[in-house]
């Protein structure tokens, strides 16, 4: 367990300064399409793997899928209260869809298979309803305590998620996990400091990185049980950043897909 605690509080704060320079270097919707990756949700299924073994993990696994669906709810929620509204109010609708999307699957249970074909069609979905936006004009420039703030609040929710799950069970604790803590600081702070189309860039950037973070959990789901944790982790892994770049090039602003 003290081994385990460890890994949470060095891995995470790693991959989420990682992922937070790159995104600063190349702007606001490379930056959404980046923290699209597992960042989060990985590192709670991977040390669910190591506390609770390969059978909960996959159950977490089936319902990160889900949780997927929730996220892709919270980006619209989001875009469109951006496009009329100020930070705090677009704030407050993506996390009263992610919050109602949640407790909507709190009951529903797919097998990997039809969840992933569910996910596809709905961010295929999503990407249409989002809100037209203009490219910004130029990147946002961070505050100092930004990076910071990420690496703080990604940790406590790592280390919060993996010691409740005995708890809320697997299935809650995978619907969890995905909330967008990433893209939603993102989005914030690129509203704030650039108005509604820098956050709504963000978003879909979002929703084309989670094609890749839908993949990385369908080949979990299916893998854990069959491979072990360390076979099918760096088979999720590989599979999530093959289909992470062939949408890198939709993330060009004026791309068709994501008007």
């Amino acid at each position: 367990m003290t081994l385990s605690l460890l890994l949470k509080v060095v891995v995470t704060p790693v991959l989420i300064a990682i992922a937070t320079l790159a995104g600063r270097r190349w702007g606001d919707r490379l930056s959404g399409w980046l923290v699209g990756l597992p960042l989060t949700s990985a590192p709670v299924v991977f040390f669910l793997a190591i506390d609770q073994g390969n059978g909960f993990a996959t159950r977490a696994a089936l319902a990160v899928l889900l949780g997927t669906i929730s996220q892709t709810a919270f980006a619209v929620a989001y875009g469109w209260a951006a496009a009329r509204s100020g930070w705090a109010t677009s704030t407050l609708a993506g996390c009263a869809a992610f919050a109602l999307a949640t407790v909507g699957f709190q009951r529903v249970s797919l097998p990997a298979l039809p969840a992933f074909a569910l996910i596809t069609a709905s961010l295929i979905l999503a990407s249409f309803l989002m809100p037209r936006s203009r490219p910004a004009a130029g990147r946002t420039v961070p505050s100092a305590w930004d990076l910071s703030l990420r690496i703080v609040v990604a940790t406590a929710l790592v280390v919060m998620l993996t010691g409740i799950a005995p708890a809320i069970g697997a299935h809650l604790t995978g619907l969890l996990s995905p909330f967008p803590v990433y893209a939603g600081v993102l989005a914030i702070f690129a509203q704030r400091h650039s108005g509604g189309d820098a956050a709504n860039n963000v978003l879909k950037g979002l929703l084309l990185g989670l094609f890749a973070f839908g993949a990385f959990f369908f080949v979990l789901a299916v893998g854990l049980n069959r491979f072990g944790s360390g076979l099918a982790f760096l088979l999720a892994t590989a599979t999530a950043l093959l289909i992470q770049g062939l949408t890198l090039r939709a993330v060009r602003p004026g791309d068709r897909f994501l008007p």
